[in-house]
């Protein structure tokens, strides 16, 4: 995300209105397509380290966003069992040193997604109208990559993750919800995968999205999507 496109986003107080699971496919697309795909803020200065990169090569196929379905059933209902609903206050990554606090965010009034402030960019940020963490469902947590406020932001190193590492996320009501990495894949940002990260599941599953690839200078902003896929044993 370039600094002048950035969103500043304030703590969500609520569900927003519509729940999750009444939003409606539009709305689905649009804060995968605009909120998820705008995580990261470019550095100012030059040289800029360049983030970490997911193993695989960035997928480079599949349809654009705006063709990718909307998931047509209820992400929150499953036949598994997962924990009740309460916010998520911190999210830990122990690979990359990660050990951060979340603040809810909802969606701004064009529909897009917040995103945490440039000046606080070693926020994490859940994004509330979908499931906490725990809960059946994809949870989805979002941060930046960099900030030209404080350099290496949040999430910096989320493309280093591996299958098999943990992330716990601290609930509100003292329980931990512990979860393993089973993929860590790159996507342009015009190929966000909507589905994956928004759509329904049976399980408790957890979306970490943040920028990747290259910084662009000319286009101010990130090419990619690094996103990292988890699943928490039920």
């Amino acid at each position: 995300m370039s600094p002048s496109s950035d969103t500043t986003a304030t703590p969500a107080g609520g569900r927003h209105g519509t729940p999750w699971r009444a939003a409606g496919a539009a709305v689905v697309v649009v804060v995968a397509m605009v909120g998820a795909g705008l995580i990261g803020a470019s550095l100012k200065t030059a040289p800029a380290p360049l983030p970490p990169q997911p193993l695989a090569a960035p997928v480079s196929t599949g349809p654009a966003v705006a063709d990718v379905p909307a998931p047509d059933t209820d992400p929150d209902l499953g036949n598994g069992t997962g924990l009740a609903r309460s916010a998520p206050t911190t999210i830990t990554i122990p690979r990359i040193g990660v050990d951060a606090s979340i603040m809810s965010l909802g969606t701004n009034p064009d529909g897009t997604v917040q995103v945490p402030p440039l000046e606080r960019a070693q926020l994490a940020g859940w994004y509330e109208p979908g499931p906490s963490p725990g809960e059946i469902g994809n949870a989805v947590i979002v941060g930046h990559v960099d900030s030209a406020e404080i350099g290496p932001a949040v999430f910096f190193s989320l493309g280093a993750l591996q299958p098999g590492d943990t992330i716990t996320v601290t609930r509100e009501d003292g329980q931990q919800a512990t979860f393993t990495v089973e993929s860590v894949k790159a996507y342009p940002k015009t190929q966000f995968p909507t589905e994956q990260v928004y759509g329904p599941s049976d399980r408790p599953g957890l979306r970490v999205v943040t920028c990747g690839g290259t910084f662009d200078k000319a286009a101010g902003s990130y090419p990619d999507n690094v996103v990292v896929f988890a699943s928490m044993p039920v």
